[in-house]
């Protein structure tokens, strides 16, 4: 039965973060990963706010930096937004996920690609996995919004969700510094859809709150007049759950924590879930190294105080499903409070709380 300080299931974003953070520290580090490899079968957009740019090093070759938004009513009636100072990465998502996993093994994680996590339980202080074929010390469970180690270990389970889907487009052709967002609560009832320059493709795509289902061919014959499809072929399509209900409770139990989309850590207004994904991988990382290292606080306790809430944002996001019908939004489009609302949705830095 091979022994590791830490296992860590899921090598999505957080998963392979929190692995770089520990193994850069000398700590014994597993991760489960059921994909064949990094980078299949994605599920996010893989867009990047400009805090995480600047926070992570993310090779440039793999990303397309966007600058301006243009926001349109279900009218079709749209604003243009834009601030001096802020930007957004499209992102060779595949690609970032080889480059992310490279860095991790480098580093000294061991990684197993095709080893999904199948259970879990505790044995005094030491964790069997997978009927004792791992086992450790502490489990990270970053292993996606219906988090397989939440339900063993009786941790929270997120319960409200985003339903997302994408298709990647070759032949469309985008203004290149240009994120065009879609508000229709028909089409997108509880987000949005957008199309925006990728990394070789264009993205189209829109998410609803579930029970919703999007509707991707729908949305595009929406766009028919705005965009030439003509000549366009999908050359990828994706799409999965996006957990939006905050913080689930409770995210850890002794030495089983949740990270990433497991924990809910997503934020549930703007949906953005790769910066905390990565920031709180490197920070549990980096807490967990600390702790086996000097003892101290316990790794969970210090995340009791530093995982955000999203309390404010969880509101925003109730009141823009039940208080935003579509013949509000085309109305109060070119308000001046909301244009500087959208505007500091948008640009605003984001704060991971």
């Amino acid at each position: 039965m091979p022994h590791t300080d830490i296992l860590i299931t899921g090598g999505g974003f957080a998963g392979l973060s929190c692995a770089k953070a520990l193994a850069e520290r000398g700590i014994g580090v597993t991760l489960l990963e059921r994909k064949s490899a990094p980078g299949v079968g994605m599920h996010t957009t893989g867009i990047i706010v400009g805090e995480c740019a600047e926070e992570f090093a993310i090779p440039e070759h793999l990303t397309r930096k966007v600058t301006d938004v243009r926001l349109y009513a279900p009218s079709l009636r749209h604003i243009d937004l834009h601030a001096p100072d802020y930007f957004f990465l499209t992102t060779d998502t595949p690609g970032l996920m080889r480059h992310l996993s490279d860095e991790a093994i480098r580093a000294g994680a061991a990684i197993h690609y095709d080893t999904a996590y199948e259970s879990g339980r505790q044995d005094g202080e030491c964790i069997n996995v997978n009927n004792g074929r791992f086992s450790c010390r502490f489990l990270i469970g970053a292993d996606g919004p219906r988090s397989k180690v939440a339900d063993d270990f009786a941790l929270g389970q997120n319960t409200k969700f985003l339903l997302g889907a994408e298709a990647e487009y070759t032949g469309l052709k985008l203004a290149d510094n240009v994120f065009y967002c879609f508000l229709d609560q028909k089409l997108a009832h509880g987000y949005l859809g957008w199309v925006i320059p990728g990394v070789g493709v264009a993205q189209v795509g829109l998410a609803q709150r579930m029970p919703r289902r999007p509707d991707i061919d729908a949305f595009v014959a929406r766009m028919q007049g705005i965009f030439d499809f003509s000549q366009a072929t999908v050359a990828a399509r994706r799409g999965g759950l996006i957990p939006v209900g905050g913080l689930v409770q409770p995210f850890a139990r002794d030495n089983i924590i949740l990270l990433g989309d497991a924990a809910g850590i997503v934020s549930p207004l703007t949906a953005g879930g790769i910066h905390t994904a990565l920031h709180y991988g490197k920070v549990l990382g980096e807490t967990i190294a600390g702790y086996l290292a000097q003892g101290g606080e316990h790794p969970a306790q210090l995340l009791s105080r530093t995982y955000p809430r999203f309390y404010m944002k969880q509101l925003l996001r109730q009141s823009y499903e039940t208080l935003a019908p579509d013949w509000l939004l085309n109305t109060i489009l070119i308000n001046p409070l909301f244009i500087f609302a959208a505007s500091t949705i948008f640009f605003r830095k984001k704060q991971l709380k």
